[in-house]
């Protein structure tokens, strides 16, 4: 049973009350919209990577705890029947210019295309560029506790298992996971996947915001890209592919508890915060 539309004092309908409003915890003078200070996203990625130089100070002491918890997973995957990510490694394997590109796409893309999007963002999408942000930063210090509580070696380290190491297969140069390059990345960071949390990021900034079909395609695209290319390399498991989104998802929850708006607005047909520019 519905309740009787209210009548405002001219006699017109008035708008139906909205039954759920979500109180900001930051004040106003905390959340503005517009670009931000250059020195303000500075000190962001500052404390970034800071946090991420935290995690890497972890790892040796939990490297068998990692190994152990890779196994459980991937029995259970198997278990489950969703275990591809052995057969999608040898099959990738087998043509060497894709896995090797891949394996480049690995190494380097999520860098280069998530810088890219949040400068984008900052110059074309002005409005959108603090709640879309704000929404990536608290997913990624999230996954950073992820590979703090819970140290989750790679399937490419289960060797026993059939999994092929192709960045050392290939001899991949100047990868995260390759040679000394390897010491200054935290080799046991699989649970959650940030490859994933970035991309999803990346693909719903552009599916939301972008004006070009082909644009909004892309943003479709280059997280199933990633997605495969992460399976293929044997640098993840589909569960921590799983655990990404719902990392990525739990971030635009913070920012929308945080200023009490959503990141994207629905009303983007009517044009506001998408200027100036085109794209």
């Amino acid at each position: 049973m519905t309740a009787p539309a209210r009548t405002a004092a001219d006699g017109t309908a008035a708008p139906a009350p909205r039954r759920w409003r979500i109180v900001p915890l930051l004040p106003a003078r905390l959340r503005p919209l517009g670009r931000p200070k250059l020195w303000a996203e500075l000190v962001f990625a500052a404390v970034g990577y800071w946090a991420y130089g935290l995690t890497r100070n972890a790892v040796p002491a939990q490297q068998e705890r990692a190994l152990q918890r890779a196994r459980w997973i991937w029995r259970t995957e198997q278990h489950l029947h969703i275990g591809i990510e052995r057969t999608v490694n040898h099959a990738a394997d087998h043509v060497g210019w894709l896995i090797v590109g891949m394996n480049y796409y690995y190494a380097t893309l999520h860098f280069i295309v998530t810088t890219g999007v949040l400068v984008w963002l900052c110059f074309r999408r002005p409005a959108h560029y603090r709640a879309a942000r704000t929404a990536l930063y608290a997913a990624t210090l999230l996954a950073l506790a992820g590979f703090t509580l819970y140290a989750l070696a790679p399937p490419r380290f289960l060797t026993g298992e059939g999994f092929i190491d192709t960045v050392v297969v290939h001899h991949t140069w100047g990868s995260w996971a390759s040679g000394d390059v390897a010491q200054l990345s935290n080799q046991d960071a699989a649970m959650p996947s940030v490859h994933i949390v970035w991309s999803a990021w990346c693909g719903t900034v552009l599916f939301h915001l972008a004006r070009r079909t082909w644009v909004r395609a892309l943003g479709v695209l280059y997280p199933l890209a990633t997605f495969t290319v992460i399976i293929a390399t044997a640098n993840h498991f589909i569960t921590d592919a799983v655990a990404g989104a719902a990392t990525l998802a739990v971030g635009f929850l913070v920012q929308r508890v945080l200023t009490g708006r959503p990141a994207y607005p629905r009303a983007r047909a009517a044009g506001q915060g998408n200027q100036p520019g085109r794209g």
